[in-house]
């Protein structure tokens, strides 16, 4: 092997050492926490603009109380898993996901509860949301939701009337025309209408038990299409759909 060449290749191993030496350098940079401040916070709320629970001044103030705020803090002494937890404590958070950029920017990542009945059982006002989980009633929430008054349990509310609710959203010709649902007892449901029926009366319409509302009210839209004149003459405050094949109507004095 020639002089030249023995350098040629010297000043690659040379090069190639270098070139080891700086990738480790920078790699131990990167996996090494930061001692500089982390420099800013950010919020990315989904469905912000529909619905407006969780304000990013109910999150900082959420955090300043807890001493996990950020901002400021040295970067190796930000808990992102800490903040996640505490974010996921807000009332209205369903789901939080926190991280940290290379540039010391902290992103919380979170989605709001989206409430599906609401809930008026004596002097117990609450919601029930799509997860099926009781959530405060708060003055924001102004969604559109089934709401359900009288003798009713959380978990009939969650299981029960959460499936009614989300059937009636899908359901264009009831959702229109069913405006709340009272439980006379716990086995006794109670329909009221926000129209008016033909002869100008809105009826009670009695469904009893949760079980088969489909095919109740299939009956009652039946019935309510097809008998006009009857219920024109007979002028009923009750329609009763717990009987198979019948609609029972009665009046109430």
């Amino acid at each position: 092997m020639s002089d030249v060449t023995r350098i040629v290749l010297r000043g690659v191993c040379i090069l190639f050492a270098l070139a080891l030496l700086v990738s480790a350098v920078w790699w131990g940079y990167q996996m090494t926490p930061s001692s500089e401040p982390c420099l800013s916070l950010s919020y990315e709320i989904e469905d912000q603009d529909e619905r407006a629970y969780v304000t990013e001044k109910e999150l900082d103030a959420l955090l300043r109380s807890t001493d996990l705020y950020p901002v400021g803090r040295s970067i190796d002494r930000v808990s992102l898993q800490r903040i996640e937890n505490v974010v996921r404590r807000h009332p209205m958070v369903r789901t939080a996901e926190c991280y940290a950029t290379p540039r010391r920017q902290v992103y919380v990542c979170l989605t709001q509860r989206v409430p599906l009945v609401r809930v008026q059982s004596g002097d117990e006002i609450y919601l029930i949301d799509t997860d099926r989980r009781k959530m405060e009633a708060r003055t924001s929430v102004k969604d559109s939701v089934l709401r359900v008054t009288g003798a009713i349990g959380v978990q009939t509310a969650a299981r029960q009337m959460g499936d009614f609710a989300e059937w009636l959203q899908d359901n264009r010709y009831w959702r229109e025309r069913i405006d709340h649902i009272h439980m006379r007892n716990p086995r006794t449901a109670v329909i009221y209408l926000k129209q008016p029926l033909s002869n100008g009366l809105k009826p009670a319409v009695v469904l009893g038990t949760m079980n088969n509302y489909e095919s109740k009210l299939a009956k009652l839209r039946t019935f309510m299409e097809n008998s006009r004149e009857a219920i024109q003459d007979k002028q009923y405050s009750e329609l009763d759909l717990r009987f198979r094949g019948q609609v029972i109507g009665r009046r109430i004095e």
